[in-house]
């Protein structure tokens, strides 16, 4: 299994000190970052479509192997709400991230809490994506949470994104066939916490493990990432 850990996001001055050296200059924390982790997950992306030049650009900064997801525009996700409309955005927004070529990673999907089921809309919004397009989706109404869902995810090889949060934990049901997607969201873990999810991850059998930690300004986030690989690395050496 290929595990790609990271953080929400990289570009953090608040990390100067705890995880940048305190006179990096903010134009060379990607190149930074990119020594210490094989993926991202861009935010940006979702206030903004991302624009083929910066992927380029970001791109030349990391080796090869490095993996970028990008988070789908909330107009996709927000405002017309993975309906008809978001039909074309949709085709704009994977021309777009096709341009990183190898480095791009699964796109995801992260929908409105107040967005309930509604599984044709699912159905129809899964038909437009083509096969070899990894897609997460993170559900934040329970509603979504049954059988059904799961089925179409599935019947895409698409992964029901695994979401660890203060509030809430999305069922850890694995959907997509060779690989998986974790957002573990909460402020704290303790070292159990972090060997506990990693020995889960391992034991999913999945090509490639996607785990992304959350952005705190005290950079606890890239602390994290490391004490999973780790732990990973660990819970494999058992096997």
């Amino acid at each position: 299994m290929q595990l790609y850990t990271g953080t929400s996001g990289f570009a953090y001055k608040e990390w100067k000190g705890a995880f940048y050296p305190e006179d990096l200059r903010n134009d060379g924390m990607l190149a930074y970052y990119a020594t210490h982790f094989r993926a991202v997950e861009i935010n940006n992306s979702f206030y903004r479509m991302p624009a083929e030049k910066t992927l380029a650009q970001w791109s030349e900064q990391v080796p090869p192997h490095f993996r970028f997801v990008l988070k789908a525009p909330q107009r996709i996700t927000h405002f017309t709400r993975l309906k008809q409309e978001s039909k074309d955005p949709l085709e704009y927004f994977l021309k777009t991230a096709a341009s990183l070529g190898a480095q791009l990673g699964p796109l995801l999907f992260q929908l409105p809490p107040n967005l309930k089921l509604d599984l044709p809309r699912l159905q129809a919004f899964l038909s437009w994506i083509p096969a070899h397009v990894r897609a997460a989706f993170e559900f934040r109404h329970s509603s979504w949470f049954e059988e059904a869902v799961y089925d179409a995810l599935r019947a895409a090889n698409a992964a029901l994104c695994i979401a660890d949060t203060e509030e809430e934990q999305t069922p850890r049901m694995v959907t997509a066939s060779d690989w998986g997607y974790l957002r573990l969201r909460r402020v704290a873990y303790s070292e159990a916490d972090v060997v506990e999810w990693a020995a889960w991850t391992r034991a999913q059998g999945w090509s490639d493990a996607f785990v992304f930690f959350k952005h705190e300004d005290a950079g606890t986030g890239p602390r994290l990432a490391r004490e999973f690989e780790a732990a990973f690395m660990g819970s494999r050496d058992q096997r």
